[in-house]
């Protein structure tokens, strides 16, 4: 996208011509000028998307870890399958946890679907440090059909990729991997933990990773501090 030439954003609002039945002409106003800040997140969404693209390649991965999965043991090359890209979530749901992360399964649960999707394009793990009979049977009760857990046997993988607490606990993780000519790089993780975070807020990535959330800051109510998903109702 050439930025230099793109219309402005108050421009394209402008144009809109959206209205909606007996609003009024503050409401309008008010409208066109945060749907000209909307088309703006959307452009800087897109900077922000093509800035990650360009990034130098990043560190090799030389260590051969080990993860066990519905068909048996699997190394960390073989997660690839025919893809050149795979993408990781460390789950929270470590042998210590009675339950796993009321939002690493929420968030999990809205990918669930989408993942014959996404495997068009790269591959995907799910990698957690409780057995596999425990995630298979955590997967069974939350009626997932298509998400791929790994156990990560070890914890090596976890304990090298920021999916493990400095005190031992667990943390959610996201990670991109690339594998070109042979080589397997890490190409790009989260990093917007809790030092990261506004005044008031919670620490998030960005784009959000959760769906729920991007539906819940569209309401008047938008994402109550004080609320958040349960593994029951």
């Amino acid at each position: 996208m050439d930025h230099q030439h793109l219309v402005p954003a108050a421009v394209l609002a402008a144009k809109n011509g959206v209205r909606f039945p007996n609003e009024s002409e503050a409401y309008r106003s008010a409208r066109d000028a945060l749907l000209a800040e909307e088309i703006e997140l959307r452009r800087h969404i897109e900077r922000v998307a093509v800035q990650r693209r360009a990034l130098p390649p990043g560190g090799e991965v030389t260590k051969d870890y080990r993860f066990e999965g519905v068909d048996g043991p699997i190394s960390f090359s073989e997660l690839f399958a025919d893809k050149e890209t795979l993408v990781v979530y460390s789950y929270m749901f470590g042998p210590e946890r009675e339950r796993p992360c009321p939002m690493c399964t929420s968030l999990l649960s809205a990918w669930d679907g989408e993942v014959p999707d996404m495997q068009q394009r790269v591959a995907l793990a799910v990698v957690a440090r409780s057995p596999l009979e425990r995630l298979l049977a955590f997967k069974k009760e939350r009626g997932w059909h298509h998400l791929p857990l790994y156990s990560d046997t070890t914890d090596e993988y976890s304990r090298d990729y920021h999916a493990i607490g400095k005190d031992g606990s667990d943390d959610a993780a996201f990670n991109v991997f690339t594998r070109r000519d042979g080589t397997i790089r890490h190409f790009w993780g989260g990093e917007m933990g809790g030092v990261t975070a506004d005044p008031g807020e919670d620490p998030r990535g960005a784009p959000d990773l959760m769906p729920l959330w991007t539906v819940l800051d569209s309401t008047p109510e938008g994402r109550a501090p004080d609320w958040y998903p349960k593994l029951s109702y």
